[in-house]
């Protein structure tokens, strides 16, 4: 009994003790649990963001003071915390949610050289600057024209018309006579006498040699090429100096193209150029430019060159046309997508991406337009990340935050009277002038103005230029004296 006795006190003693841990062991998860669940909320709190606002980024001049759907699109409300107005006056910041909902893209500024190439339309024309006048040294009468007509090519030395010349023919006789005196000196002046009156060399000799004065001389082409004039017929009297044909060499020929005005600034004497023209399919002609006229057409605002081209074998024919690459320098240059640049009527901008969400507005100096591409010449550097697509959302928030850039002369515009309050809001444009706007924009909360139509005034005619009826635009205006004044205005997506 005694044994059965201790047996049953110890078992009972095990079981206190078991029911004793457990209840230590849950007491102890119990109170770890309670201390963890009150931690909670101050980390959720601590952890918090405090919104000021909530507003529509289609209509950032909209604030509203809870979340939602827009009133103005099929979309959610955005917030704007506090600590993204702490993070620096220079930039601003958009939530990844935002970015990715709106698509936005961005783009790397790349250097590369670009080549200045300009591809017109040319014509084949006659060199005027090869050109023979065929006339007559001293009076007389056509004996005889040879078979020429306007439009003949012919060769160096061709015969064109025999004349006679009377007084070519008394200056021989005279010459002959003096050259039978034996004096040299006077055989050397009369010798001289024919060369004067335009006798060539060839003929005063064959008179030297043969003792016998010539009458008839014979007139030849200087050069060959193509007869483009003719004005001798047999029986004329002819008198000193009297144009007989008008030669026009064919060694080379010329290529006159018309380039744009906007393309013809690179454009140097000298520079070569491709020429493919339309009677020689896949064969590329070597030119260059040897005249820039100084005067441009101001109906079709092109500038007039002339290419100088040889012409072996005489294939070119003037009126032939064919196409023309004026071959420039190749040139580093900065370029970004068109689409990543935001011009108004004073200024373009861009905005660089400073990290995840984060941008700043830059303005930017512009050069050419390649293709999709403007070449950039100030205000960007190479390897930086432009916004390249929904740029509207980060620009109105930068304008509502003041960031954007200040225009040149704009500080002058109010003097010493101050700056008058600026107002940025969106609309559509419903007529416009060199002078006056009127657009129905959206509403105003700062003026208490509901959304309407009404008329505006025009800083600058400039800021008209490419705007047109039922265009969406964002434009910033004040008030100037009685009249409202719109300072900056730029097209948006609809």
């Amino acid at each position: 009994m005694n044994n059965s006795l201790k047996k049953s006190l110890a078992g009972l003693t095990l079981i206190a003790m078991g029911v004793a841990a457990g209840w230590g062991l849950a007491q102890w998860r119990a109170s770890s649990t309670h201390a963890v669940d009150s931690a909670a909320p101050h980390a959720a709190a601590a952890a918090e963001r405090k919104v000021l606002y909530w507003y529509d980024p289609m209509s950032p001049t909209q604030k509203f003071d809870k979340p939602g759907k827009s009133p103005f699109m099929d979309m959610d409300l955005v917030p704007k915390y506090a600590d993204e107005d702490a993070q620096g006056s220079t930039g601003i910041s958009i939530s990844a949610q935002t970015v990715q909902a709106l698509g936005l893209r961005t783009a790397v500024v790349v250097q590369r050289a670009i080549g200045s190439d300009v591809d017109v339309v040319g014509n084949v024309l006659l060199n005027d600057r090869d050109v023979s006048i065929v006339q007559v040294r001293s009076a007389g009468f056509v004996e005889r024209v040879y078979a020429r007509a306007p439009g003949d090519v012919i060769g160096a030395g061709a015969p064109l018309a025999d004349l006679l010349l009377p007084e070519w023919v008394a200056a021989q006789r005279e010459f002959l006579a003096v050259r039978a005196l034996k004096d040299e000196s006077l055989t050397t002046a009369a010798r001289q006498r024919l060369l004067l009156l335009g006798m060539p060399q060839a003929l005063v000799a064959q008179v030297e040699r043969t003792g016998e004065p010539r009458g008839i001389y014979t007139v030849s082409a200087p050069q060959g090429g193509l007869v483009a004039e003719l004005m001798v017929r047999q029986g004329m009297t002819v008198s000193a100096g009297a144009s007989l044909a008008r030669v026009n060499g064919l060694a080379t020929v010329w290529i006159e193209a018309a380039v744009p005005e906007a393309q013809s600034g690179p454009l140097q004497l000298g520079q070569e150029a491709q020429v493919r023209l339309a009677a020689f399919p896949g064969e590329v002609l070597r030119a260059r430019i040897v005249s820039i006229l100084p005067q441009a057409n101001s109906d079709t605002r092109t500038v007039r060159v002339r290419l100088e081209l040889a012409n072996p074998g005489q294939r070119l024919k003037a009126g032939m046309s064919g196409q023309i690459t004026l071959q420039g320098r190749e040139q580093p240059a900065l370029l970004v997508p068109s689409e990543a640049i935001i011009r108004t009527g004073k200024r373009a901008l861009a905005y660089v991406v400073d990290g995840p969400g984060k941008f700043h507005p830059v303005e930017v100096q512009l050069g050419a337009e390649i293709g999709d591409q403007l070449v950039v010449q100030g205000g960007l550097e190479a390897g930086q990340q432009v916004v390249a697509s929904a740029q509207f959302l980060i620009d109105s928030e930068a304008s509502l935050r003041g960031l954007l850039p200040a225009v040149p002369g704009a500080a002058q515009e109010h003097g010493a009277h101050g700056a008058a309050p600026a107002y940025t809001v969106r609309g559509v444009v419903e007529e416009v002038s060199t002078t006056e706007m009127t657009l129905a924009h959206d509403a105003i909360p700062a003026l208490k103005w509901p959304a309407m139509t009404m008329g505006f005034k025009l800083a600058d005619p400039r800021l008209a230029a490419g705007l047109a009826p039922q265009q969406a635009v964002r434009f910033t205006f004040s008030k100037q004296g009685e009249d409202y004044v719109i300072t900056a205005i730029e097209g948006t997506k609809p």
